[in-house]
């Protein structure tokens, strides 16, 4: 049987950052991965180019039963710390909107970055390996694998959560943490696109491809970005944020025109352009085809300028700023970018990521119930937790 000191269980950004760092500390480190690819999600991340953290990166950018809980780790290790390797590894990067850090090139580099650091400290990376066993012994863990036994002192669960499975997503982590005594919290899809009741379906199908300015409100909780109408339903920033904080069953109010008031914006109109149709006045904020199917859904009447009242224009104008919409689902795992949910923090240290009840078992990343906001912060999370945990494991 090998015995190290260390084995972490997942080689995706928090796994491979957290080995990485112990491994600094001279502690034998491996790493062991299901995948015949490591890395997958970062790879396909962005886009291709692997938004990797957000300067904006704050503890309110996260959900979490308990929302204290990521603030020691966020602290310890920043934004501007990982920006700082970033730079020292000559990766250029951009800001592409709202503190979003975008590689130049290629997500390949941070994959590359995070091998180059576990190579330089001694890591063992085995990949694919299957878990089958884990067992707990007066020494440490024991973990019967399709390559053999390995032995270690401390044991850093760093598999993930659900989304994506086609990516190698599982719920091993969680099974690990329930075979430890330790609390799981129920799981669901996050940052994911919304699927409509049929009815909306079939009447805004034409819009597939329209992307929009919008604000999504859901749960006294907004953001202003763009929605995407896709042929299954909605997507695009703004709802992937508000997906987070929506429950089945719930309306979403989207406001159409978030950088304007409509109605002033229609009166105006209404005295310079008296005999424009109504369909041509929104045709200068909005694209002609998503005018036709809106005044269609929204069953407005098109007509001249002229024939409508103060009240009418109100009312077109409510239409397009508090369109409230109940999603009939998501389009789940299969395409969420994260997992809401999974193992409770109040069974973790905020400090060093460790089971309470279980000395020498950690959990960081996806696998535990913190979850970030589109745009870096989910990366961030990854190095700050992995960051943490290497510092004692």
């Amino acid at each position: 049987m090998l015995k190290v000191d260390v084995i972490v269980i997942g080689a995706g950004a928090a796994g491979l950052f957290c080995a990485a760092e112990a491994g600094k500390r001279g502690r034998s480190v491996l790493v062991l991965d299901h995948a015949k690819r490591i890395g997958g999600k970062i790879l396909m991340s962005g886009g291709g180019r692997c938004n990797f953290t957000n300067m904006y990166a704050s503890p309110e950018n996260y959900l979490s039963a308990n929302p204290h809980f990521c603030k020691s780790a966020l602290s310890r290790y920043n934004q501007w710390d990982f920006i700082a390797l970033v730079t020292q590894y000559g990766i250029a990067y951009h800001e592409k909107t709202l503190g979003q850090l975008f590689c130049d090139d290629s997500a390949k580099d941070i994959l590359k970055l995070l091998l180059s650091e576990c190579d330089k400290a001694g890591v063992q990376v085995r990949h694919p390996v299957e878990v089958q066993n884990i067992d707990k012994t007066a020494e440490g863990f024991e973990l019967e694998t399709s390559q053999g036994q390995f032995g270690c002192d401390s044991l850093v669960v760093a598999t993930g959560g659900l989304s994506i499975p086609k990516l190698g997503a599982s719920p091993f982590g969680y099974k690990i943490a329930e075979q430890f005594g330790l609390k799981v919290l129920p799981t669901r899809a996050g940052l994911v696109p919304f699927t409509l009741h049929e009815q909306d379906k079939a009447a805004l199908a034409e819009l597939s491809g329209i992307s929009l300015d919008a604000t999504a409100v859901c749960n006294h909780t907004s953001f202003r970005e763009n929605i995407l109408f896709t042929h299954r339903g909605l997507s695009g920033p703004s709802v992937l944020q508000i997906s987070n904080y929506w429950h089945p069953g719930e309306t979403v109010t989207f406001n159409l025109s978030p950088g304007q008031n409509l109605t002033e914006f229609l009166q105006t109109e209404q005295q310079a352009h008296p005999d424009a149709l109504l369909s041509t006045t929104l045709a200068k904020l909005f694209p002609k085809r998503f005018v036709q199917v809106a005044l269609e859904y929204f069953a407005l009447t098109n007509k001249p300028m002229k024939q409508y009242q103060g009240k009418q224009l109100e009312q077109v104008a409510d239409a397009f700023m508090q369109w409230q919409l109940k999603p009939n689902g998501t389009e789940g795992y299969r395409t969420a970018e994260v997992t809401l949910g999974g193992v409770d923090t109040n069974e973790l240290s905020s400090k060093t990521m460790e089971a309470r009840k279980v000395p020498g078992l950690y959990f960081i990343g996806e696998v535990m119930d913190v979850t970030g906001w589109l745009g870096g912060y989910n990366f961030q999370w990854a190095w700050s937790s992995g960051w943490v945990a290497g510092q004692v494991v």
